[in-house]
């Protein structure tokens, strides 16, 4: 048996984050990565033979990790902002959001809509959603607080009820009248969450609510070098202060006096910790203690490509280099992804699957190798919506397949020519194009049902009065914590965890958060 002050099973972003700040503390940190590298879902690879090609190949856009987080570990990343925030193909035309030009994107609103009716409606509900954003952010690295005292924070009850109490539809059909831009802002609500826009339980609210606050801007941006460059340095700086990664090793169960069990190399161990910091799902924890697990479902098509070039579109406006350096939105319109839940939830792959797609290389170019670089060629990542894991159960390849043509067929409805005419071919022949599914992400990385927050996201305030100024990381068991995506104010890729659970080791619960 060895002693540590820590132990941290799971060697994903999350779990780096707590081990560089604790060892940076002082404190004995052993993690232990069932992979063969740290990194967990936000890594880099060449996933092609022969293609010198640098793919995110999981995770793939940074918005919610706090520039505390950096400034605090001394995180030598580079963070590129998208200038186009989103193009959506509408007909012969397209919606096409420009942050740097408000006439561009003015007269794109103009040709879709008609009106400018829904370009003001626009203009005031993301404002409305940037004040939550500046408010709310900060507090996502401190305590938990009460539900009233982050209402109180807020401060502006109009923002409070749209993101907090009513169904994100009552906003969306309130405010906006096109249906290609009532899609637009409803597919910020869906990714990763099987839920209608209307669903009572507010799960798609969380998830809009996380992906409009990332450190007050709400913008997503590209890791240069890629995911596995953030993932590369938080391992480098828990390493040199002292925390010991240990790769190839799996956890076979924990004990709630601090007792973690694993396999490595030459056979089980047992490490023994003050602390247990846990950076996989709460189902995967509890089946580690013993314990019934919680149930979760993940419901996404994740698809990689690596292009010789761009394909044509059928909007002759916009420059497909400007359509993809944003999220291109594909069949997201408002009505759609009501079709698309609605065959899903009844057992159905979608017959137009909603999707998006962004291209990395257009604003990182360095993923590209010299040679794929010179000849033009540009990676593509596409996430489809409302693919629940219960599709592929029991049948996962068939249904890789049948999912992967109808979500290529929809992606070529809204082109000018089929996107697998575009695709580079690889060393042996073969088009550079990879399908993970939710079972897929279960086996590879360990997502429950391929859920890639773990669970539904909470909100990020305190449940209950007890839980007001913990970290948001507590367990049933005063050693254990959790410190990945399954904690409160978890989920993307954020660190916010792994910061919490560090400070819940470190400092403790802190007083003074509760409703008056």
């Amino acid at each position: 048996m060895e002693s540590h002050d820590v132990v941290i099973v799971g060697g994903g972003h999350n779990g780096l984050v707590a081990a560089a700040y604790l060892a940076r503390a002082g404190r004995s940190v052993l993690l232990l990565e069932r992979r063969g590298e740290p990194g967990g879902a936000a890594v880099s690879f060449r996933a092609f033979p022969g293609v010198d090609v640098r793919l995110s190949r999981y995770s793939y856009l940074v918005s919610l990790l706090p520039g505390k987080i950096v400034a605090d570990l001394g995180l030598s990343v580079e963070l590129r902002r998208r200038r186009i925030s989103s193009y959506t193909p509408a007909g012969r035309t397209g919606l096409l959001v420009d942050t740097a030009d408000d006439a561009r994107t003015a007269a794109s609103f103009a040709r879709v809509c008609g009106t400018a009716a829904d370009l003001v409606a626009w203009k005031r509900f993301y404002t409305l959603a940037g004040r939550v954003a500046e408010r709310v952010f900060p507090t996502l690295t401190e305590p938990l607080p009460a539900r009233s005292r982050l209402r109180e924070r807020v401060g502006d009850e109009e923002a409070w009820r749209m993101l907090f109490e009513e169904p994100v539809s009552a906003a969306i059909e309130g405010r906006f009248a096109d249906d290609t831009v009532r899609g637009v802002v409803l597919t910020d609500a869906l990714i990763g969450t099987f839920a209608a826009a209307d669903a009572p339980d507010l799960r798609q609210n969380r998830c809009l609510l996380y992906h409009l606050i990332g450190n007050g801007t709400g913008d997503w941006d590209v890791p240069v070098g890629g995911m596995g460059a953030l993932t590369s340095a938080l391992a480098g700086t828990a390493r040199a202060a002292g925390a010991r990664l240990r790769t190839s090793a799996e956890v076979l169960s924990i004990d709630p006096a601090g007792e973690v069990r694993y396999r490595h190399r030459d056979g089980e161990h047992v490490a023994a910790a003050g602390h247990v910091l846990v950076n996989v799902a709460p189902s995967r924890l509890a089946t580690l203690l013993g314990e019934p697990p919680e149930q979760a479902e993940g419901a996404q098509l994740k698809v990689n490509m690596v292009l010789r070039r761009l394909p044509r579109l059928k909007d002759r406006n916009v420059d497909p280099r400007d359509a993809f350096a944003g999220t291109f939105h594909v069949n997201e319109s408002y009505d759609q992804l009501a079709a698309a839940y609605a065959q899903a939830r009844g057992g159905t792959i979608p017959a137009v699957p909603p999707c998006e797609v962004y291209c990395h290389s257009l604003t990182d170019p360095s993923v590209l190798g010299p040679a794929e670089r010179a000849a033009g060629a540009h990676t593509l990542t596409l996430f489809g919506l409302h693919m629940p894991a219960r599709l592929f159960a029991g049948r996962n390849e068939p249904a890789r397949e049948r999912a992967l043509r109808a979500t290529l067929a929809s992606f070529d409805s809204v082109l000018a020519e089929p996107i697998e005419d575009c695709l580079w071919r690889d060393a042996d022949g073969n088009p550079c194009l990879e399908a993970k599914t939710p079972l897929d992400l279960e086996r590879e990385l360990g997502l429950p049902a391929g859920h890639i927050f773990h669970r539904d996201l909470s909100w990020p305030f305190a449940a209950t009065p007890e839980q007001a100024g913990t970290w948001g990381v507590e367990t049933g068991h005063d050693r254990i914590l959790l410190c990945g995506a399954g904690a409160v104010r978890g989920g993307g890729v954020s660190g916010i965890p792994g910061h919490n659970a560090a400070m819940a080791v470190l400092r403790g619960p802190v007083p003074g958060n509760r409703s008056r």
